[in-house]
């Protein structure tokens, strides 16, 4: 078996590893290896992306969910949370201060809400692609049956959201009700991909019972379904959870996963998450020095967006849009890089 310095060179050359490969280094990493692993993913993401950050403009348009995943702070069981959805207009309104400020992508995200039918989607995304064109539009609602997924396509949706969380099944089922399958979730993205969106999957990193080995399955399933974007962020309790007293992930072990996904999927698009940012000061911008090249501030409204708590200590809850963006460019100019008004679109096809 290879050091995990020689495993690295071999991903970096061959772009995949074993199970067995993947395991290892993920056990064995060291901060030394981490510099090492994060020089190699900004070589690649500069290769194909240089110095620019795309800014996605996240609009959370309901906190209604039906399921009651054990981790989510807007899962069904919580009483304790105050629910909202937005209305059309006020999505509509939310874009065009979006537009105004540089947003050239939106993505729609909310819980599975069954006021949101697919009517009702549809509606919404012919409303914005019909007011703006040239833009983006991406969906994170969940798991729907693949007819739905295609009139969302055909109504102008480019692109979808879809964390498959974990893959390995057994694990799935420690952090999901019953109902809730890993193998459902992720054939939603096969079939995703088959209708032709863009996609974006991805995991939590340190979630409660989380094994190397189960990192390791998850890095196989991303090398599989070669998606256009990888969303990963440290699991943070939420405090009217079952996993209220579970510890946080680290912001040092969803650095070096970033570095590694950077280097095995050197196209991808990868964002450095509010999560990230949640667990550490500088915690975005860590994730861009990692090889991560997308930012989300939030587009909602702001009397909202406390209650859009997926997580505790969740932060930018009581910002303005226009503040997020101004907040996010000077961030990204203090590390080197900047944020571009684009689409954005994914070179991994």
């Amino acid at each position: 078996m290879n050091g995990p310095k020689e495993l690295i060179d071999k991903l970096h050359k061959n772009q995949e590893l074993s199970l067995e490969e993947w395991t290892e280094l993920i056990k064995n990493r060291t901060p030394e290896l981490s510099e090492y692993l994060f020089e190699l993913a900004r070589e690649e993401r500069h290769k194909y992306y240089g110095h620019d950050v795309y800014v996605r403009g996240l609009i959370e348009f309901t906190n209604y969910c039906r399921n009651d995943c054990l981790y989510c702070g807007i899962r069904k069981s919580n009483a304790a949370a105050h629910r909202y959805r937005l209305d059309e207009d006020t999505i509509l309104r939310c874009c065009q201060e979006g537009y105004d400020l540089g947003f050239r992508t939106f993505v729609l995200q909310g819980g599975e809400d069954g006021y949101f039918t697919e009517e009702r989607i549809i509606h919404i995304v012919r409303r914005i692609r019909e007011h703006f064109p040239q833009c983006a539009i991406t969906l994170s609602i969940g798991e729907w049956k693949k007819d739905s997924y295609q009139a969302f396509f055909d109504a102008g949706a480019d692109r979808y959201l879809l964390r498959h969380e974990t893959y390995n099944p057994e694990h799935y089922a420690k952090l999901h009700p019953p109902i809730l399958s890993a193998a459902h979730r992720q054939q939603c993205l096969w079939d995703l991909k088959d209708i032709g969106y863009q996609v974006g999957t991805g995991f939590m990193v340190g979630a409660p019972y989380q094994t190397p080995e189960y990192l390791a399955e998850d890095m196989l399933f991303l090398k599989e379904l070669n998606p256009h974007m990888v969303g990963i962020g440290p699991f943070i309790p939420h405090h009217d959870t079952p996993f209220a007293d579970q510890p946080a992930g680290t912001l040092e072990l969803t650095l070096f996963m970033l570095g590694l996904i950077r280097l095995m999927l050197p196209k991808v698009l990868l964002p450095a998450t509010t999560a990230l940012g949640t667990i550490h000061p500088k915690g975005r911008e860590l994730g861009i020095l990692a090889g991560a090249n997308v930012v989300m501030p939030n587009l909602s409204p702001t009397e909202v967006r406390k209650d859009y708590l997926l997580y505790d200590n969740k932060i930018c809850t009581g910002d303005e849009s226009a503040q997020c963006r101004h907040c996010l460019e000077r961030r990204m100019a203090s590390v080197g890089y900047q944020v571009v008004t684009s689409r954005g679109d994914s070179l991994n096809i």
